[in-house]
């Protein structure tokens, strides 16, 4: 068995690799957007090949991030679920208002019938693992709950999982087809032991991610209100500043930095909406929580790497070829 499809940027002209990246990862992950940051220099590997139903992948490639926007979601006609393990690097999983942070060693899970979007803020070589939802969710297992979330890999089942999804993808090359289906099912199985694990998991770590999600679910809510600060978050779930920033002390983003991503993410999602054209970047900008216009372009920038009104008209190009395809 050989690798189902190998994509690389090195026979790409320099000036065509951006956009030559972003239409294979279109296409091989069946709708997904990526932006590289507003970085113009860009070098990128894919390389696929399936165990059965199992869709394995291994991703080299600068920092970039990756949307799945729910028109995209509603518009898919294959249900996933799809794992992210890092070689090198990390990545930054958010889904439903929740959000886990992966790193060599760890894997994280996701739902590809729902948005998402994930960052890698580095370069980074990924295993990307795509399982067919419908055999994951059997025997009554309950996934809504488990998505975004970081579900292991240091030790126990999680693990196991790990090593035998890198094992299987290293060796598909000498595997009969026979045999490369037979690892496929080993591998769902692991997934769902290590999600099992997961779901039944009662311990301080599982209180503490529960309360990570309403301080999430609170700040989604309230994301639109310029007066939302840590204070107010505090006030309003009776507790202290301090027991807030200890929540986030295991993030990479600090509690501040995760509500200003939040409010600049809902700013790019608009932005690059045609629908929204007709909108100022101003008013866009004060109807997500931003009351400086100066502070929102420079905070935007170290973001995005663009401009809001460049970032804006990239991105309906972008949106006028996507429709042609």
């Amino acid at each position: 068995m050989t690798p189902s499809s190998v994509m690389s940027t090195d026979a790409v002209a320099p000036s065509e690799r951006a956009p030559a990246w972003r239409d294979w990862i279109w296409k091989h992950f069946g709708g997904l957007e990526s932006d590289l940051y507003g970085d113009t220099g860009f070098d990128g590997h894919l390389s696929a090949s399936h165990a059965g139903d199992v869709v394995l992948t291994k991703l080299e490639a600068n920092r970039h991030r990756v949307v799945r926007s729910p028109r995209l979601a509603r518009a898919g006609d294959t249900s996933y679920l799809k794992i992210v393990a890092p070689w090198r690097g990390s990545a930054a999983v958010e889904q439903q208002g929740r959000q886990a942070w992966v790193r060599p060693g760890g894997w994280a899970i996701y739902d590809t019938t729902g948005s998402y979007e994930i960052a890698n803020p580095e370069r980074v070589e990924h295993l990307i693992v795509m399982l067919p939802k419908e055999q994951v969710a059997e025997r009554g297992l309950q996934l809504a709950p488990l998505m975004a979330r970081h579900v292991g890999g240091a030790s126990g089942i999680s693990r196991v999982a790990l090593e035998t999804m890198r094992s299987t993808f290293q060796e598909l090359p000498a595997m009969s087809d026979h045999a490369a289906r037979g690892a496929g099912e080993l591998i769902i199985e692991l997934v769902r032991l290590s999600l099992q694990e997961l779901a039944g998991r009662e311990s301080a770590t599982t209180q503490l991610e529960a309360f990570r999600d309403r301080i999430r679910e609170h700040i989604g809510q309230h994301l639109r209100d310029p007066g939302l600060s840590i204070e107010r978050i505090a006030q309003s779930l009776n507790c202290s500043k301090r027991h807030l920033h200890n929540a986030f002390s295991a993030e990479d983003d600090t509690l501040a930095h995760y509500i200003l991503r939040r409010r600049l993410q809902a700013c790019m999602r608009e932005l690059k909406n045609p629908a929204q054209a007709q909108r100022t970047i101003t008013d866009i900008a004060f109807s997500w929580g931003f009351n400086n216009g100066a502070h929102f372009s420079r905070v935007f920038r170290e973001h995005t790497g663009l401009t809001p009104s460049d970032f804006r008209d990239t991105a309906l190009r972008q949106a006028l070829v996507t429709e042609a395809r």
